[in-house]
């Protein structure tokens, strides 16, 4: 293996969020699972990185980072943190200087997850600093996984954004699913293909819990070790439900999951509540619209108040009608992000 870290270069990707169907809710060592997950990659709502690189010139590497054009030193402990940690899958990082620059193209704290699209960007760029200047040929396959395990050092989730359509993180019986890196789950119905996911932002305010905080108070949850087993079984199912293109058992299975997540967070010590009085009213209107229509529109939820409401492709129309009439009223700003199930992340050109 030759190594040349007198290179000096440029790398840019482009990497979406997701938002996770079956939760991920409590972790153990370093950023490893309590229970498996499987989440849709989006499409629209990404982080754009460029990393430039040179060797360094003094015993410790410099690191500049530019958000939206603007320097941040503020994230300089969070990619500390995250360049310590990936230092025994790609050691010759440290000796580059990095200037990492980032943007996203959804609002900031928005309840899109951010860290997972900002860190799978970044690993991304770090996996091809390894590929271009210590070890020039790594499989495709490969280079993902490494991506994948880099970003789940960075924050958890953002294993899952390096891939396309679905992503399985955690280990579960029947998959191929590992604790250190998400894989892509690809066996897809059509009715499953291209759906959609409609972001209500009920609030635009930084959540009052992190997620990390939410996960440690799960080392102590009451309900802890039933979630864990629940989450193994959920997984097994959606992905039948996927499989054999079952929308309704999916549908059914993705709310009751989001509301676990919250359960959770309320039987925590101390509790927390993230869900608003207008999520509320949106669940009952989506609730009464597909009691009412038969149309199959369905919701998920993160660690916060925004609602994610999921539906298939073939209802597009009738749903975005819905979504406008009844929950857009009920957002900030009446604001609804439009996305859908995407092709992963990309590679951008200069």
């Amino acid at each position: 293996m030759s190594h040349n870290t007198t290179a000096a270069g440029q790398t840019s990707w482009e990497s979406p969020s997701n938002i996770a169907l079956i939760k991920y809710w409590g972790k153990y060592g370093i950023q490893l699972p309590r229970n498996p997950s499987i989440s849709i990659t989006l499409k629209n709502a990404v982080t754009r990185t460029t990393v430039n690189y040179s060797p360094k010139k003094e015993n410790t590497p410099s690191i500049e980072i530019y958000f939206e054009g603007k320097l941040t030193p503020s994230f300089l402990p969070k990619i500390n943190t995250f360049l310590s940690r990936v230092d025994h899958l790609v050691p010759e990082i440290k000796e580059f200087d990095l200037s990492i620059s980032s943007e996203n193209t959804f609002p900031h704290s928005t309840g899109i997850a951010s860290s997972a699209s900002g860190m799978s960007a970044l690993a991304l760029c770090i996996a091809t600093i390894y590929k271009r200047v210590i070890k020039h040929s790594i499989s495709n396959s490969d280079f993902y996984q490494l991506a994948s395990e880099m970003a789940r050092l960075g924050s958890g989730s953002a294993c899952r954004s390096v891939y396309t359509d679905l992503a399985i993180w955690g280990e579960c019986h029947g998959t191929n699913g590992s604790n250190n890196f998400a894989v892509p789950y690809d066996d897809i119905h059509p009715s499953f293909k291209g759906m959609k996911d409609s972001i209500a932002i009920i609030s635009a305010k930084e959540k009052s819990v992190s997620s990390t905080a939410g996960h440690q108070l799960m080392e102590n949850n009451p309900y802890a070790a039933t979630r864990f087993k629940q989450a193994e079984v959920d997984l097994q199912e959606i992905l039948q439900f996927i499989k054999n293109g079952d929308i309704t058992a999916f549908g059914e299975l993705i709310e009751r999951e989001a509301l676990t997540l919250h359960a959770l967070m309320m039987t925590s010590t101390p509790s927390f509540i993230l869900l608003e009085p207008n999520t509320l009213e949106a669940i009952n209107r989506i609730h009464k619209y597909r009691k009412e229509t038969s149309c199959p529109i369905y919701f998920t939820i993160d660690a916060g108040p925004n609602l994610h409401i999921i539906y298939p492709a073939s209802v597009a129309a009738e749903a975005k009608a819905f979504i406008q009439k009844e929950i857009s009223p009920l957002c900030d700003n009446g604001l609804i992000l439009w996305d859908e199930m995407g092709q992963g992340p990309r590679e951008l050109e200069f």
